[in-house]
């Protein structure tokens, strides 16, 4: 899906801090803004960031100084999720990974933009600091205080097909208008739920590049023959379980129904394209044929355009660009958002603009 680019005489400039492949910075350049730096310490997605939307900085942010960033308008941060996810052992902020999101306040704390987005799993919501307080709390009250000056804060849990997104992802979002401005950021309404389902969004044509897949491992190759489109595991006969999943299938309410193995069908919105791309952890498997789905079609359905363009030399490339592509942002959310931000906070109106399939 591609949206036409607003021409605006002065766009907002843009810090990008922990950009990863660049999804969130595709959508904001969509809306109109104009990223003046960008950094992300992986080198995977620098390699992929550098190919389609230019210069950023490889540094490690710990090692950056305020001073060597340009100012900006508006600074976007997706800090590592891994510390809050529910896959993960919720370590939260007592998380090495987890303190890198001291460092964004350390950049707004000198920048001072007009406005700040944050982007989250889910698992944030539920996870506690070491004071007790909740993660959402701190966040909060930290970026109101900052400076003495602090932003309005305001946070949702949303769900990206809401936003035209094929896929059932919930993440949570925080935007932090600065008080100065007295405003404070209401999130767009929801929008009908067109075309979403995996139908409108596996027809790849041939000259397409990227559509290349991982190849499941032999138990989860045997396995899949079993499950029909729409199916899950939970449809494999007993016999052609593995021993761990026949444990668990002895026992589905020790282990709360786990829906491994998830095959979406063709007439389904897909569900949350995790980084690790495993058939236990989310529903990576083609409705039809016995296999991940491609890259292209995992980008697909987080909405990178068919010109965005990804690394495929070697396995382990393959390997990495999944990871990538699960952990973005998804562009037309971000660009729905980021529109949203443009009206509410830099007073442009909204162009007409137009949504176009793949």
């Amino acid at each position: 899906m591609t949206h036409s680019q607003p021409n605006l005489m002065n766009k907002p400039r843009h810090i990008s801090l922990f950009s990863g492949c660049g999804g969130l910075d595709l959508g904001f350049e969509q809306a109109g803004f104009k990223r003046v730096w960008a950094n992300d310490f992986d080198s995977d997605a620098q390699a992929v960031y550098s190919l389609n939307l230019g210069e950023i900085d490889k540094r490690d942010i710990v090692t950056i100084i305020e001073d060597e960033i340009p100012d900006g308008d508006i600074l976007t941060a997706g800090f590592p999720c891994q510390p809050f996810s529910n896959a993960g052992n919720r370590k939260g902020i007592m998380d090495p990974r987890g303190m890198l999101y001291k460092e964004c306040l350390r950049i707004i704390k000198k920048k001072m933009p007009k406005a700040i987005l944050f982007e989250n799993v889910k698992g944030l919501l539920s996870t506690h600091h070491s004071d007790g307080r909740n993660i959402v709390d701190v966040i909060k009250d930290d970026l109101s205080k900052i400076n003495s000056l602090g932003y309005n804060v305001t946070h949702e849990l949303v769900n990206a097909s809401d936003y035209e997104v094929p896929q059932n992802r919930e993440r949570v979002l925080f935007v932090g208008i600065r008080k100065d401005l007295n405003l404070s950021f209401e999130f767009p309404f929801k929008l009908r739920k067109d075309q979403l389902t995996l139908r409108h969004v596996l027809s790849v044509t041939k000259d397409i590049p990227d559509q290349i897949d991982w190849p499941l491992s032999p138990q989860a190759s045997q396995m899949v023959n079993y499950i029909p489109e729409g199916g899950s595991w939970k449809d494999v006969p007993y016999e052609f379980l593995a021993p761990r999943f026949r444990k668990i299938r002895d026992n589905m309410k020790k282990y709360h129904s786990p829906n491994f193995y998830r095959r979406f069908s063709r007439n389904e919105i897909c569900g949350t394209i995790t980084a690790s791309a495993q058939p236990e952890n989310c529903g990576i498997i083609h409705p039809t044929k016995n296999r991940r789905f491609t890259i292209r079609e995992i980008a697909r359905i987080q909405t990178f355009p068919d010109d965005f363009k990804f690394i495929t030399k070697t396995n382990r490339d393959i390997v990495a660009m999944y990871k990538l592509i699960g952990n973005a942002v998804p562009v037309t959310l971000a660009y729905h958002i980021a529109l949203s931000i443009m009206k509410q906070v830099f007073k442009n109106p909204k162009q007409k603009l137009k949504r176009e399939l793949f």
